[in-house]
């Protein structure tokens, strides 16, 4: 054990950005009164000379309650919605948090939570490109709870020489 606690190496800012993050969020959310919790699932972003790589966690979230769309040639929303399910062993009946009040509070009356740190709610995320992107082309993956993007950039218009006849 060490008397000396470690500083984080050059450039591993990562738990501080986490930490503004949350509390950005935190913050936003403090002024809004609404019966559904929401979250901002991570991403990572990446430019190639050719297009835009993104790779978010929505972990548990099913494709059909992810919806992708531009609202404009430059912005890209990502939104969705998650519930959480729990899987009792003994029943193999699952039980998502939307239930009917009755279920609920049958649960509720069952057990108790010391925990509860997933997120669960509405989500939604905006991005918005430094230049004009292909919409046409955007190819999208759904694999073991990592979204994948790759969104290409659109090609710059060249100016076209007319000739005189």
């Amino acid at each position: 054990m060490s008397l000396f606690r470690t500083l984080p190496t050059a450039g591993d800012f990562s738990p501080l950005f986490r930490l503004l993050d949350d509390y950005d969020t935190h913050r936003q959310a403090r002024g809004q009164v609404s019966s559904m919790r929401s979250f901002a699932p991570r991403f990572d972003v990446r430019e190639s000379e050719d297009a835009y790589h993104f790779d978010g966690e929505l972990p548990g979230i099913a494709q059909k309650d992810i919806d992708i769309e531009f609202s404009d040639p430059q912005t890209l929303v990502i939104k969705g919605r998650t519930e959480r399910e729990y899987q009792t062993p003994e029943t193999g009946e699952a039980e998502s948090q939307d239930e009917s009040n009755k279920q609920v509070a049958k649960r509720e009356n069952k057990h108790r939570f010391w925990v509860s740190e997933r997120s669960v709610g509405e989500f939604h995320r905006t991005f918005t490109f430094p230049s004009r992107v292909d919409q046409e082309n955007v190819k999208a993956s759904l694999k073991n709870g990592i979204l994948s993007l790759v969104i290409p950039k659109a090609t710059a218009q060249g100016t076209k020489k007319i000739t005189i006849e």
